[in-house]
């Protein structure tokens, strides 16, 4: 693959971002992505390894050595032809993915690994520029009909794979919006939503219905109605359509038990970042939660809490501190012992990189401030022994706090659309469905079935995408018999 000692020769090339002082200035995406000649010698750094490791490190199973090599020969077309043979959205995980393909690469046993990433990245927007993304409608209508409840990656894929295949698909969203977390939970700095928008337009021609602001299930709360304008009964849409498919996103957010929590100006995350993808999209957001002036204390180190740093910093917060509970993972992994895994090791996300301390091992004790608002935030040193958290004596202390945000991850779906389906959930509260047999992805409730967060909980928008276009391969089984959708 790639030019035989391509992997002898180059190094590999990352691509550049704009300056922190320019990209701070809006919300604007800043990555660049490589120009041809930096793609020729990342193709070419593919080292024809016999095994390549890449494509089961994927969670789509990308053919990576594959179109690797066309864009090395420069046939940009046929590699686009390549990727989305198994990946629907390259456009979303040419952007935000963390890249474990890059992790199982075989070259980064010794060496850097192939910057997998941004080919991808640069053969999916080589494919819009040049027109190549076109609708696929479906030749022949089989007359059935499929709900798809959720807009996220994993809905988006399934309900574009069984239109494909010539169902009537409806997705249905909660949100004024389509994309679901792409839309509300990823900042528009690191996906610019246009890249949603022309997806649904290309799946509109394909003969997909979306319906938005509409809640299915029964008795929520205000917190997650959210503005939405209609309920649908899940007895109403098991009768008007042949099957169901549950694609939205673990959206409970952990929370903070701790003294203070009820204090003004402590947030989760997701009520943070939608307000400011609203305010980019054009709307009004009355009494939106700013970062502006204030010192900010995110509690959690993962990508959530990392995005609401950039998005603070945009703000021009006084100050942005994150903590995390776990100990300060290694800058470089073992690769010997981890290899072709994902490793645990220190990363920096470019919003880290435009203003922000870090600090490990911290967990918070109380949260205090003065009619009723937040103003400090009290905390202490921890250490981890044999899988347990003792605190250490004497470290506690006190930071400066405006505005905390609880970044801490997800535990589950929201619990009224499984419960009101009837389905039966896991010891995570997801719905149970396996994803191999006869029965993938299907629930305890004939008819329908569940992928993506929905089924295994928080995860990446690429595994959210392979279970949709698994679970599409299912419902068309189960309601044809067979299916040629691939697995």
């Amino acid at each position: 693959m790639g030019k035989i000692t391509g992997f002898m020769e180059f190094q590999r090339q990352e691509e550049s971002y704009l300056a922190p002082e320019a990209r701070l200035k809006n919300y604007k995406e800043f990555v660049i992505h490589l120009s041809h000649d930096q793609a020729k010698v990342q193709g070419a750094r593919c080292m024809d390894c016999g095994i390549p490791f890449c494509n089961s490190g994927c969670p789509v199973n990308n053919i990576i050595p594959d179109w690797n090599d066309l864009v090395y020969r420069g046939h940009y077309r046929e590699a686009l032809n390549t990727l989305h043979s198994t990946n629907n959205f390259p456009e979303f995980t040419g952007r935000i993915c963390p890249a474990p393909c890059e992790s199982a690469c075989t070259l980064g046993i010794h060496e850097l690994p192939v910057g997998i990433k941004s080919i991808e990245h640069k053969i999916i927007d080589e494919g819009w520029e040049h027109g190549w993304v076109v609708p696929q409608p479906a030749e022949v209508k089989t007359g059935k009909k499929v709900a798809v409840v959720g807009s996220g990656p994993a809905g988006l894929a399934a309900a574009q794979q069984l239109a494909r295949v010539g169902h009537d698909v409806t997705v249905f969203e909660k949100a004024d919006r389509i994309g679901g977390l792409l839309r509300y939970g990823i900042p528009d700095f690191k996906m610019e939503k246009v890249h949603i928008d022309r997806r649904v337009e290309q799946m509109e021609a394909e003969g997909v219905k979306f319906r938005t602001s509409v809640l299915i299930g029964k008795d929520f709360p205000a917190s997650v109605a959210n503005g939405s304008k209609e309920t649908i009964f899940p007895e109403d849409l098991e009768k008007d359509f042949d099957a169901v498919v549950m694609a939205g996103g673990a959206e409970a957010p952990r929370d903070l038990p701790v003294p203070g929590r009820e204090l003004k100006g402590v947030h989760f995350a997701m009520d943070f970042l939608p307000q400011q993808n609203k305010v980019n999209a054009g709307d009004k957001v009355k009494d939106q939660i700013k970062a502006t002036g204030k010192h900010v204390v995110v509690i959690g180190g993962g990508d959530t809490g990392s995005d609401c740093v950039g998005t603070s910093n945009r703000h021009g917060a006084a100050s942005v501190t994150q903590f995390e509970l776990m100990p300060m993972p290694p800058e470089q992994e073992n690769k010997p012992m981890v290899w072709p895994y994902w490793p645990t090791k220190l990363r920096t996300s470019s919003s880290h990189e435009e203003g922000c301390e870090r600090d490990w091992a911290v967990a918070t004790k109380r949260l205090e401030g003065k009619n009723g608002k937040v103003e400090k935030l009290v905390a202490c040193r921890v250490e981890w022994k044999d899988g347990k958290m003792t605190e250490v004596p004497n470290s506690e202390f006190e930071m400066k706090a405006d505005l905390v945000l609880l970044a801490m991850g997800f535990v589950s779906p929201v619990a009224q659309v499984l419960d009101a389906f009837g389905i039966d959930k896991d010891a995570r509260g997801n719905a149970r469905a396996q994803t191999e047999g006869d029965n993938s992805y299907k629930t305890s409730k004939p008819g329908v079935f569940a992928a993506g967060d929905m089924r295994r909980g928080q995860s990446l928008v690429v595994w959210a995408i392979r279970e949709g276009r698994q679970c599409a391969r299912a419902v068309d089984e189960y309601l044809m018999g067979s299916s040629v959708l691939p697995r």
